[in-house]
């Protein structure tokens, strides 16, 4: 059983990394909501940082700004420094607790009945994230006052409040982001994996996949540092927090181009270069900027936040836009991996270009969600891309390996015959004239001999031509170039040949059948082309049986001439076939192997080839191309 190369195990592992992320995700986002949904709140504005619960309760209604799940969270007005949220609580079991999506400031305190029942400490900058205020068991229904104050975005509330059981509310306050930690995780992962496997590859693919971990890797980044979950887990480091995310988001702007245009190429117009330059020069400035700011202990924070935010936010759009342009028209002129990165790409471009459009047009803070189920999605067809391109890479190398086996094989065939038709050529010369002086010693002995002794002098005279047959044969083959070229036609020799070969044919009781197109012309020696063509077809009628039958086809194919020799003889074995057109070695008792070696030379001076296909006792077949000398 042949085994996958380890390029594609190494595809097929991430992709199913990838892919089993996905029904993780579904069953950790899929958490039955339970408890009761408060449709409504109120807030009020505080201006100093110790506020009197019993104060805020005392307050007259108009003080306070009715809220609701869906409206946004109110501008703090000038002056004040925290707010009162006021909520009426329904009837409520033991173990219950009050669930809220969204949260703003440093200092949480909750009272209920005017005792203090949460307390945050100043430990945690929420900032837009979750928090699950435990309810004590005699408490039955009434009203919950909230106090939020400090944070560098504001205080108050968003989204969702929810009372209900604390063990299932607990449970849907864990899992919900729980998951960006384990995407993300999984993503830095296989970037490692990715990164460990490129170190074994040539240089130049270790280049191209380079940017693609730089890609994955700042995805996963991005979903672990955005996640609200890990603001819990790490308490007090939210400005850390904030800087890995920058540096996620500064190293994937420029690397994404770049794992684009090495995909798909610069382009005529280099407008993916300069967007790429740009991009390389103002990440840079940023990750410089950001250094300052934090040398400076965050006090340019303000101009920091312009510059990374705001106009790394517009120029994400941008890139999203400009790209999946690109990728769609490399789609439409037929580019199978722009199909399959335009697919992908529309999937995460889609709810990231919506999203950020309303983040950056909502009044209120808007918490981006569904981008990272498009960035599994953006991933799944990158992987793919890289799958078909390790496939590739890897047939390429089989390829390359099975014709430098050829070139090889070739090259010391070349060598032999080059070594045998220099032999043959001095041999031939040496030999070719004592034999013609020998035989015309032997015709005048002849004419005075007797009856017996004249026919041991014929038989000698015959050797002495048969002798002289295969010195013209080794001449032929080490001197294969054709004396007379001129243009002939094809199907008017084989005519030829078929006449002269028919009646030898017929006495091995088979028959020649010609299927010859007309006008078909070649360039080359028509002597030569008929011996060649005499060397086959004479090969194969001496390998007919009872009822024995030879073809031969030719027609035209583009710029070539095929011709094509099959009989329905003896056939021949692949260990025999494999040997064909080595010097001397032949099938019959008496053969040399000299004429089909002959006959390779000369297809070969005709810049034509020659193919042999057999299976024993089906018969042979013979393949000759030739270029054409006629008209295309």
């Amino acid at each position: 059983m042949k085994l996958p190369s380890p390029k594609r195990v190494v595809a097929i592992f991430m992709l199913l990394l990838l892919i089993a992320i996905v029904p993780i995700g579904i069953v950790m986002e899929w958490d039955e909501r339970s408890g009761v949904a408060l449709p409504e709140w109120e807030l009020k504005w505080g201006s100093s940082n110790i506020q009197d619960v019993e104060e805020a309760a005392s307050a007259p209604d108009e003080d306070w700004i009715k809220q609701t799940a869906s409206s946004s969270r109110p501008l703090t007005s000038e002056g004040m420094t925290g707010a009162w949220m006021r909520f009426t609580l329904p009837p409520t079991a033991a173990n219950s607790a009050l669930l809220i999506d969204k949260v703003y400031g440093n200092t949480l305190k909750a009272y209920k009945n005017n005792v203090l029942i949460y307390d945050s400490a100043d430990m945690v900058n929420y900032n837009g994230s979750k928090v699950l205020i435990p309810l004590s068991a005699e408490d039955k229904s009434g009203q919950l006052y909230l106090w939020s104050s400090g944070g560098s975005k504001g205080f108050g509330i968003e989204g969702g409040i929810r009372v209900g059981s604390y063990d299932k509310l607990l449970a849907h306050y864990v899992k919900q982001d729980l998951i960006d930690l384990v995407i993300g995780a999984a993503l830095i992962f296989m970037a490692v994996a990715l990164l460990m496997c490129l170190l074994f590859f040539r240089l130049e693919f270790f280049s191209g996949g380079l940017w693609l971990v730089l890609v994955i890797a700042s995805f996963g980044m991005l979903l672990i540092t955005y996640s609200p979950f890990l603001q819990l887990v790490l308490r007090g480091h939210d400005q850390w927090i904030e800087v890995c995310f920058d540096l996620a988001l500064l190293t994937l702007l420029p690397a994404f181009t770049l794992y684009f245009e090495r995909i798909f190429g610069r382009g005529k117009s280099l407008w993916l270069v300069r967007f790429r330059n740009f991009q390389l020069v103002y990440s840079g400035f940023c990750l410089g900027f950001l250094l300052l700011n934090t040398l400076l202990s965050y006090r340019l924070d303000h101009l920091y936040r312009l510059m990374s935010v705001q106009v790394v936010g517009i120029m994400m759009i941008l890139q999203f836009f400009y790209l999946l342009v690109l990728a769609v028209i490399h789609a439409l002129r037929g580019n199978r991996e722009a199909l399959i990165f335009t697919i992908g790409f529309v999937i995460f471009a889609v709810p990231s270009l919506s999203e950020l459009i309303l983040y950056f047009s909502s009044t209120h803070r808007y918490h981006l969600y569904w981008w990272k189920w498009g960035v599994v999605g953006f991933l799944l067809s990158l992987i793919i891309i890289l799958g078909r391109r390790l496939a590739r890479n890897y047939e390429q190398t089989v390829e390359y390996s099975r014709d430098l086996e050829k070139f090889n094989n070739d090259l010391q065939r070349s060598e032999k015959m080059e070594i045998i038709s220099e032999l043959a050529a001095s041999v031939a010369h040496e030999v070719r004239n004592p034999l013609q002086v020998t035989r015309g010693f032997l015709q005048i002995l002849g004419e005075r001999s007797g009856k017996k002794e004249k026919e041991y002098l014929e038989m000698a005279m015959e050797e002495l031509d048969r002798a002289s047959l295969i010195i013209t044969d080794f001449l032929t083959f080490a001197k294969p170039g054709l004396e007379t070229v001129d243009v002939f036609e094809v199907s008017e020799e084989l005519k030829h040949v078929s006449g002269i070969l028919m009646p030898l044919a017929n006495l091995q009781g088979g028959e020649i059948e010609l299927r010859l197109q007309s006008d078909l012309q070649v360039k080359g020696s028509a002597s030569k082309f008929k011996q060649a063509f005499i060397n086959l077809i004479k090969n194969s009628i001496e390998s007919l049986q009872e009822d024995g039958l030879i073809q031969v086809t030719a027609w035209k194919s583009g710029q070539h001439i095929i011709i094509s020799v099959q009989d329905n003889g003896e056939g021949m074995r692949v260990s025999e076939l494999a040997r064909l057109g080595e010097p001397y070695y032949s099938n019959k008792t008496k053969g040399t192997g000299l004429g089909l070696m002959v006959t390779f030379r000369i297809i070969e001076a005709m810049d034509g080839s020659i193919q042999f296909h057999s299976t024993k006792d089906e018969g042979t077949e013979v393949i000759v191309k030739l270029p054409s000398a006629g008209r295309i």
